[in-house]
């Protein structure tokens, strides 16, 4: 017979990238260095960082040219 235990613990949800994974309170406190390490963060502390789209000085970029060595003629003697 297997037993059940209910319990309203409360759950933590963590975000690393566009990954998110939910966890116990009790789990994420005893493994927080682990979680931290592996770059989860708790999902109201993850800041989205906003990029400025900047055109005003923008440079284009040159391409570089392949060059080919020549190849060695051959001359018959």
């Amino acid at each position: 017979m297997v037993k059940l235990i209910l319990s309203n613990e409360k759950m933590v949800t963590l975000k690393r990238g566009n990954k998110t994974i939910t966890r116990s309170e009790l789990d994420y406190q005893t493994n927080k260095a682990m979680y931290d390490f592996r770059g989860f963060k708790p999902e109201q502390d993850v800041v989205k960082e906003v990029k400025e789209v900047v055109t005003e000085n923008v440079v284009p970029l040159k391409k570089k040219r392949k060059t080919r060595k020549k190849k060695d003629e051959q001359v018959d003697n």
